[in-house]
């Protein structure tokens, strides 16, 4: 009997289809946005199964299809230069038995006797630099593989990233790949200040990394904390028969490279190391997602060769996040002080990375479509970059009759009025800016928050003095009275008084925190600071246009608009007023001015004794533009020591190739020209007569 088998085809080129056009969108997503909504493991289960899929029917393979090609990351905004050889991806797996093989074909293969080097895999954004007689002339981003965003001048404010190499022995011109990242500690700094802004937090520091890199303001990248670590040189007939033996030369020029790799001669001694990984991963100061086994000698890899998406000898091992189930119990909708209507999930409480989850951002009513989550579902939840918690999928085979689906509101939570989108925003806001309850006691806590005003104050605070109707504007604390403040429930005539203290105090408050107190969206400490710097007072900044603002440093046109459109309502520009006439100083004075900008996008550590005292030397960075830091990092530009330096910062600034500067030749720095551009960043130390340690 003859048995013949049903093959659905036209099924199968439909989930083909279906699969390429979602794996172009999470492309898009993730190289272009820098805003994936699915994880890692969800895409690359997709990718596996539409290359299961092509190699059962190679009739369907398309030059097109992203199984022949790598992800883009090309933008408009930059110029794209090609690659000399190709920037490919790596093939990854999740399953050690596909190492395993990997090994075995190698061996197979080769019929030699060979090494393998392991190393960590960054998880970040990809990188390659050229430097041609000792001196960086090139970085672009990965791309599509063949040509790349040329993106020299941001990779120049990368501190651990050197522009000049050190020693000699390195070839007159070269290639040197890697990764481009975020540090924990840089990733929660920058979400702490977007949040603060009501702007949308990074999902992980991978995501952070990419677009910081893609900023189209260099000057703002030294500002990120990015930080490279670089694991692959190329170049003709370079001297080298190993990989390690190139990356032990490349880290003798200065370059960055990681020191946890391990030559390993076979798959036991590969999960060893993985094993280990999987682990002590978890005390790192930045994100790692795998480990990448690659062949060592360097002939052998030519020998292996690569196929049209992937090097033959080379594999990621990649770890799975850490996941928990738990259930969607309901969903909030927060508004914001800039009047941003924020879903936060509200779960059973689950353990995950060793502390407990309670509560999610769903971020906005896009990702809740995408998800296709509903009330009452039991939902995947991880830690972005194992800090924040993120919803990352539902189970669907759990999902129980009665779930509801959330309805994202039409009008604000808070105030009634109908939401507005603004065009190319994902987010829906309330537009009753001097009505809405939420916004207005947001306002205020923001006002009188430490980086802002400084008033001795909390939410608790605001709410009383809001609930009996004494404030509405920051102007309105200005007019308390003690008299009123003795109403609020438990406040005495001490408490009053340090309260009224605190806000008398607040008048000395120089112009860029009142500039930032003031609340204006987009408009975050750093912005604040360089458009006081350049208009000098409000008046000047009430009265500029469009054209004037798009001029100034970190202005971009989203910006600007919001500038024109704050300053165009007249209930601000009268609350301004009436802070005026409260005694608020809107307009640089003599001593909170720049004495010049020689320090410009500087970052700078002290360590050691002075002429002056460590505070006067810190306002004196600051005078010049520059900015105080506490600890040396890859973000650091000099590190200024004095008399009996620290030597851990000394051994610290030398090992990561940070300038070491005398108070002689700050001194002299900082009588540079006055522009920002005329002055030489922290890789033009020979520019400078300096004492360099």
């Amino acid at each position: 009997m003859i048995i013949f088998r049903f093959v659905d085809i036209a099924g199968i080129r439909k989930r083909i289809e279906e699969l390429r056009k979602e794996i172009a969108e999470n492309n898009r997503r993730y190289y272009v946005d820098s805003a994936p909504v699915i994880s890692d493991y969800d895409y690359d289960m997709m990718m596996n199964e539409l290359i299961s899929l092509e190699k059962a029917h190679p009739e369907f393979i398309t030059p097109d299809s992203p199984t022949q090609r790598v992800g883009s990351d090309l933008r408009k905004e930059f110029d794209q230069y090609p690659h000399r050889y190709p920037m490919l991806s790596l093939g990854n797996t999740y399953d050690i038995t596909e190492v395993e093989a990997f090994a075995d074909r190698a061996v197979k293969s080769l019929g030699k006797t060979f090494t393998f080097c392991c190393e960590l895999k960054f998880d970040g954004t990809a990188i390659c630099l050229t430097y041609r007689h000792g001196r960086l002339v090139r970085a672009l981003t990965r791309g599509d593989g063949v040509v790349g965003d040329d993106v020299t001048e941001n990779v120049r404010h990368i501190g651990n990233i050197p522009r000049k190499l050190e020693g000699d022995g390195y070839p007159d011109e070269f290639e040197i790949r890697g990764e481009i990242y975020m540090p924990y500690e840089a990733f929660d700094r920058l979400n702490e200040e977007r949040l603060r802004d009501e702007d949308q937090p990074f999902a992980n520091p991978r995501n952070a990394a990419s677009g910081s890199l893609k900023l189209i303001n260099p000057a703002e990248v030294s500002h990120r904390g990015l930080e490279c670590t670089l694991y692959h040189l190329l170049g003709e007939n370079l001297p080298f028969l190993t990989h390690d033996e190139a990356l032990k030369a490349a880290a003798s020029w200065g370059l960055p490279v990681s020191d946890k790799r391990r030559i390993c001669t076979g798959i036991s001694e590969i999960e060893e190391y993985i094993s280990y990984w999987d682990t002590a991963r978890k005390a790192l100061p930045f994100a790692t997602d795998g480990i990448v086994i690659k062949i060592n000698e360097l002939p052998y890899q030519k020998e292996l060769g690569f196929t049209a998406k992937f090097p033959r000898w080379a594999v990621a091992y990649k770890f799975k996040a850490e996941q928990a189930l738990t259930k969607l119990l309901s969903i909030d909708y927060q508004v914001g002080r800039t009047g941003a209507v924020t879903p936060v999930a509200n779960l059973e409480p689950v353990l995950l990375s060793g502390t407990t989850v309670k509560r999610a951002s769903l971020h906005n009513s896009e990702q809740m479509q995408l998800l296709n989550i509903r009330i009452g579902d039991y939902v995947y939840v991880e830690k972005g970059g194992e800090i924040i918690p993120k919803i990352t999928g539902v189970e669907l085979d759990r999902r129980e009759p009665g779930t509801i689906v959330p309805v994202f509101p039409d009008k604000c939570p808070d105030c009634g009025t109908p939401l507005v989108r603004d065009e190319g925003e994902a987010r829906f806001f309330c537009p009753n800016a001097d009505g809405c309850p939420t916004q207005l006691k947001g306002k205020l806590v923001h006002f009188i928050s430490r980086k802002a005003m400084n008033v001795i104050a909390g939410d608790a605070t605001v709410d009383q003095l809001f609930n009996l109707g004494y404030v509405r504007t920051p102007a309105d604390l200005y007019s308390l009275t003690k008299a009123q403040l003795l109403t609020l429930e438990g406040w005495k005539d001490r408490s009053a008084q340090r309260f009224l203290d605190s806000l008398e105090a607040s008048k000395q408050t120089a112009f860029d925190h009142v500039l930032f107190a003031l609340g204006i969206r987009y408009i975050g400490e750093t912005t604040a600071k360089t458009l006081a710097r350049h208009f000098h007072d409000i008046d000047s900044l009430i009265h500029a246009d469009r054209e004037t603002l798009l001029s100034v440093e970190d202005v971009g046109e989203v910006i600007a608009d919001s500038i024109l459109d704050y300053f165009s309502r007249q209930e601000n520009l009268e609350g301004i007023d009436r802070l005026k006439a409260a005694g608020l100083r809107f307009s640089m004075d003599e001593e909170s001015a720049p004495a010049s900008y020689a320090l410009e996008g500087k970052t700078i550590v002290i360590s050691g004794n002075f002429s002056i005292s460590r505070e006067e030397m810190k306002e004196l960075i600051t005078r010049h533009g520059g900015r105080n830091s506490s600890s040396v990092s890859g973000r650091t530009s000099y590190l200024l020591a004095g008399e009996k330096p620290g030597p851990e910062k000394i051994r610290k600034a030398k090992e990561l190739g940070v300038g070491i500067i005398d108070e002689a030749g700050f001194r002299e720095m900082i009588r540079l020209p006055q522009k920002p551009s005329d002055v030489p960043d922290s890789g033009g130390n020979d520019a400078l007569q300096l004492t360099l340690f």
